[in-house]
């Protein structure tokens, strides 16, 4: 069987989907699913030649629409080639473009949407709101409409995707999503691997302004306002780790860490991949996410995958499943809620942490391992294919 992803950009300082695809795509291979991928990136862009599977890129794209002269006689030509066709994201060109041609021979789509029908998105970006509200009655919905399924990566995220917009009318399906762990054998040893002194807290993923750094440093900050005596000491470094396509956005994150009395306590150490990732996970005492909007979080994943326990948002949709087994705190996305998961991560006694820790792995395994995560994903896409249209 043949699947066809169809993503703007494969580029790994992207994150988010690209990073579940390229955990996916070998587990998808072993149970004889093979991958292409679609993009409209630059067909020069160095990051092309990786390994992941065969990449077309259509692009350059000519604006934040994804749109490309070459995505449709891409399609048009080569759709039929392939048992399925998956399109990532909304509120791009894409998903209109995979419909048309489609919807012409008969083929079957997917779409997922990756958190972007989240209604937690309207009231931060209202303007952007109003303009998809009126692609969403032109374009969108008659994409998710003619989808054989939309996929959910949790059911928190289903759940809330109904309450975005009008005249939603879906086939939706909740499939598990999650990335591959380290070998058991490698785990051990990954502690020493990281080029990071510990203590520290570890944020690991896209610096942008819905991850809700800010909060997390003036959250810190407090933290310090209120320590007195030998506690200001105990309390550990912070580590703030990923790409920025802002430099200014950046600029003024460490800017304020500097108004705020902060800055020594902070590390930048930019985007980390590959083993030095995995090393900063395994050996940070805690990963914290307050991000204001979090479909999934799949560094979530990855840092229980090495047993880290992890501090969220109740905006990061995957909080529930995290605090029923124990591996982790969740609170409201303010400076209030931020400063109370630091606190209460520094009340727990060294036998709980370790017990927290020994429940993220469990976590991971239970919920996120990519194994697992294939073969449900496998299943669920075989069935819908062999389902009549008209019961889709």
């Amino acid at each position: 069987m043949k699947i066809l992803r169809v993503i703007a950009s494969v580029d790994p300082a992207t994150g988010g989907p690209i990073a579940g695809l390229r955990a996916i795509t070998p587990e998808l291979n072993k149970l004889g699913w093979t991958s292409e991928f679609l993009s409209v990136d630059d067909p020069h862009a160095p990051f092309l030649n990786d390994g992941i599977a065969p990449i077309h890129a259509c692009g350059p794209a000519g604006n934040a629409y994804a749109t490309a002269p070459a995505l449709r006689p891409w399609l048009n030509a080569h759709v039929n080639g392939f048992d399925a066709v998956i399109v990532h994201g909304l509120w791009q060109d894409l998903g209109r473009a995979v419909r048309a041609a489609c919807v012409k021979v008969g083929r079957p789509y997917f779409v997922f949407p990756h958190g972007m029908l989240d209604p937690s998105l309207r009231h931060a970006y209202p303007v952007r709101h109003g303009k998809k509200w009126i692609y969403w009655l032109f374009a969108e919905r008659a994409v998710l409409r003619d989808a054989r399924a939309v996929f959910f990566t949790c059911e928190e995220e289903r759940r809330l995707a109904k309450t975005s917009f009008p005249l939603y009318s879906v086939n939706e399906c909740v499939v598990k999503y999650g990335t591959a762990a380290p070998p058991e054998e490698q785990l051990a040893l990954l502690g020493t691997q990281s080029g990071i002194d510990a203590p520290y807290w570890l944020f690991l993923g896209r610096i942008h302004s819905k991850k809700g750094i800010d909060l997390l440093l003036s959250a810190y900050a407090k933290l310090f306002a209120d320590a007195t005596g030998d506690r200001w000491a105990t309390i550990p470094r912070l580590v703030i780790a990923g790409p920025c396509h802002d430099e200014a956005y950046l600029r003024s994150l460490k800017n304020s860490a500097e108004k705020l009395g902060i800055a020594e306590k902070i590390e930048w150490p930019g985007m980390l991949s590959g083993n030095a990732k995995w090393a900063a996970l395994a050996k940070a005492e805690v990963f914290i996410l307050p991000s204001f909007q979090e479909n999934f979080g799949l560094a979530v994943a990855e840092a229980l995958a090495v047993g880290t326990p992890v501090l969220l948002s109740d905006r990061v949709n995957i909080w529930r499943d995290v605090a029923a087994d124990g591996a982790g705190f969740a609170e409201p996305v303010t400076e209030a809620g931020t400063l109370r998961l630091m606190r209460r991560w520094l009340a727990t006694s060294p036998t709980e942490r370790t017990a927290m820790r020994v429940a993220s792995r469990q976590c991971f395994l239970r919920r996120f391992e990519i194994g697992a995560v294939a073969r449900d994903f496998s299943h669920a896409l075989s069935t819908l294919i062999r389902r009549p249209v008209s019961a889709a």
